[in-house]
């Protein structure tokens, strides 16, 4: 395989770390003309169209039995559930806030590779989920930004954000045997047209809404699908393939930054100061359950490139 220009890769994960974040604030600014069935509805129908066209190019993927029950179960918790609860959660609470909250999937990763894959349990990694819960509990506790959110509700939101978490968790422990048969860009694709299929029956809803709805925020659908799921799944699976899976993982603790930043600028919102404390515990929390983990095992191609689905191996969730 012919090596890309150094810079590249750079740009790729550039690119990646940049529409993440934008995700984020768009959510949140969708959340006032779309309910998060809906929303979730469209994004992921407009990202099946679109990774399609990359996909098909490919050839038709041929995935086997137990292959396709993997892909349903991912579709609807990764495609469907996460998406639902984030985008209901941000409703509640703040841009920056959920993209921190987010961050302490790699804990849950670990524990369930350590519980389903055979892994182990180390005490770095009791510490770590401890302490990285801990920032969560913090966070679900500091309220909103600007006090015009039920403190109940914000806990909530945090707690759906947590779900979001969870669900992504979930989705890479089965998406990482997966993408060592078919390539990443047919198994995103066909778990975003699964998850579209799961989301149906907002349909209706989504409809109605679209018809009231402003042009500039149809347009804002249409960006989130596009651009943070079909563009920044391609151009982070780009990037893995010419740069090692750590250091690529590093990068996405950048995400929440950027998120805060954006919000500030699109929005005109930043996370409640506590919530900046408890954001520090849960990375905190990640680096010490990370610090001590064995490298597993992973397959590789024929050139030697690590076929680790990218986040299963990096801190950051994509929203």
């Amino acid at each position: 395989m012919t090596s890309p220009r150094p810079a590249l890769p750079l740009l790729a994960v550039a690119t990646t770390l940049v529409l993440w974040a934008s995700a984020f604030v768009a959510i949140r600014h969708l959340g006032h003309d779309f309910s998060a069935g809906p929303l979730t509805l469209a994004r992921q129908g407009t990202g099946a169209v679109a990774l399609g066209v990359f996909a098909l190019r490919s050839g038709l993927p041929r995935p086997t039995g137990r292959q396709w029950a993997s892909l349903v179960v991912i579709g609807v918790l990764w495609f469907a559930i996460y998406h639902l609860a984030l985008n209901q959660g941000e409703v509640w609470v703040d841009a920056g806030t959920a993209a921190m909250l987010l961050q302490v999937s790699p804990v849950l990763v670990a524990v369930l590779a350590a519980a389903f894959l055979g892994e182990r349990f180390t005490v770095p990694l009791v510490i770590g989920l401890l302490v990285a819960f801990a920032g969560v509990a913090l966070i679900g506790v500091s309220g909103s930004g600007d006090g015009s959110t039920d403190s109940s509700k914000v806990l909530l939101g945090a707690l759906l954000c947590l779900v979001s978490a969870i669900t992504y968790s979930v989705s890479l422990i089965l998406q990482k045997p997966l993408v060592a048969d078919l390539s990443a860009v047919h198994v995103t694709w066909l778990a975003c047209v699964i998850g579209a299929a799961t989301c149906l029956p907002f349909a209706p809803a989504l409809v109605d809404q679209a018809a009231d709805a402003p042009a500039s925020s149809l347009w804002w659908v249409v960006y989130l699908g596009v651009f943070p799921t079909a563009l920044a799944f391609t151009t982070y699976a780009y990037a893995l393939r010419h740069m090692t899976a750590s250091s690529l993982g590093v990068t996405t603790y950048l995400v929440p930054p950027l998120t805060i930043v954006m919000a500030l600028v699109f929005l005109g919102e930043a996370p409640p100061a506590v919530a900046y404390v408890g954001g520090a515990l849960a990375l905190v929390g990640v680096a010490i359950a990370r610090r001590s983990r064995p490298r597993a095992a992973m397959p590789v191609t024929a050139d030697g490139d690590d076929l680790a689905p990218p986040a299963a191996v990096g801190p950051g969730t994509p929203p």
